[in-house]
């Protein structure tokens, strides 16, 4: 589905139109996706304000919730469901994906974390606690928790970039309403376009400090290893994606049910 032209959120998609098995689609206008909410307006951005969301679900750290709060509509439900919270925890410290604008302003902070060639690994193991961790999964039942109830109405979810959390919560409902491997990885890399945009002023200051290309590509991209990265670890832990809905998440045959009925059109 193409990016909706918000000019106040970044990375701003529907999953509405996305094709499933059996000719059908996803429904548009209830499960949205984007990056942070700290700049939207919807009195200046009537792209956003036309989309009457009505609930959002944040992935996002405490301390990236703190230094950039979101900008909510009066009336919106909120959800905190923070995904990284055990993989911080147990690491003592964020991952690259909750640490975007830190690193790409610091070259040298970059090369630490993710150069020589990390920057892959780092993102794999990543995906795969958003597979794996309590606090991830606990993040995931909430939002297919929401998306199952009639009363929820439109639904954003973000993280920071729009691109890591996020794009696994929509490989996760995507996979449940029957989208295929194709479709799939073709919505999780599209959002590449848009990330590159919203960060292109922090990656040329960042080169222009000696920062290496390659770290800033791996760092606001995605790459279908990363998504890889997660699928097999679902096939490792659970066997199958059911059995990981149903088991690691915790979430009902009856929810699910749900979600597909609110959520597919044809």
């Amino acid at each position: 589905m193409p990016a909706i032209p918000s000019t106040t959120v970044a990375n701003l998609r529907d999953l509405g139109g996305i094709p499933l098995s059996g000719g059908r689609t996803v429904r548009p206008g209830l499960a949205l996706r984007a990056g942070q909410l700290d700049r939207l307006d919807p009195a200046a951005d009537p792209e956003f304000a036309a989309l009457g969301i009505r609930t959002i679900v944040d992935f996002r750290t405490n301390a990236e919730r703190a230094s950039y709060p979101d900008h909510v509509p009066d009336g919106v439900h909120v959800l905190v469901a923070d995904a990284l919270a055990d993989k911080i925890a147990q690491t003592g410290a964020a991952p690259a994906v909750a640490q975007l604008k830190q690193v790409l302003a610091d070259p040298a902070l970059a090369d630490e974390k993710l150069g020589g060639g990390r920057a892959e690994a780092l993102f794999a193991d990543t995906y795969r606690a958003l597979v794996a961790t309590k606090s991830a999964r606990a993040a995931y039942r909430t939002l297919l928790t929401e998306l199952a109830d009639p009363d929820t109405g439109p639904l954003l979810f973000h993280c920071t970039a729009g691109k890591d959390r996020t794009g696994w919560a929509a490989t996760v409902v995507l996979t449940l309403l029957g989208a295929d491997g194709a479709a799939l990885e073709a919505e999780y890399l599209s959002v590449n376009s848009a990330v590159r945009e919203a960060f292109a002023p922090l990656v040329e200051g960042f080169t222009a400090q000696g920062g290496d290309p390659e770290i800033a590509l791996a760092l606001i991209g995605v790459r279908a290893s990363y998504l890889h990265a997660a699928q097999d670890e679902v096939v490792v832990r659970y066997g199958d994606f059911e059995r990981y809905v149903r088991e690691g998440l915790e979430v009902p045959d009856e929810a699910v049910e749900r979600i597909r009925q609110r959520l597919t059109a044809g």
